[in-house]
């Protein structure tokens, strides 16, 4: 019983979204504020080097690994850890997921 509630403990603290209840309409605009110029309006980027969201390669990755690269930047993509609070990154994230579809 105790390592089925560890594992349970476990699975649940990798996943950051599930501390937080998302908005993916305040997501949308923050996106649109300042992410959507190069990676598209509708997650098609208009950079070479910035990930296209439509296709979702980059959405394979873990909620933690993509607050970890929107809060320090990668690549040509600035840091926004200052600029956006955690759950404003946890909006986003969850507006990106409904990209993929």
């Amino acid at each position: 019983m105790n390592k089925i509630l560890a594992l349970f403990i476990f699975c649940v603290s990798c996943s950051p979204m599930w501390l937080y209840a998302a908005n993916t309409t305040q997501g949308k605009l923050l996106y649109d504020q300042n992410c959507s110029i190069c990676h598209g309006a509708q997650g098609i980027s208009t950079m070479s080097s910035a990930p296209n969201f439509k296709r979702g390669e980059a959405l394979s990755q873990s909620d933690f690994t993509l607050l970890k690269h929107i809060n320090s930047g990668k690549n040509a993509c600035p840091a926004f850890i200052g600029i956006l609070q955690q759950q404003q990154v946890f909006d986003v994230i969850a507006y990106l997921r409904t990209l993929y579809r």
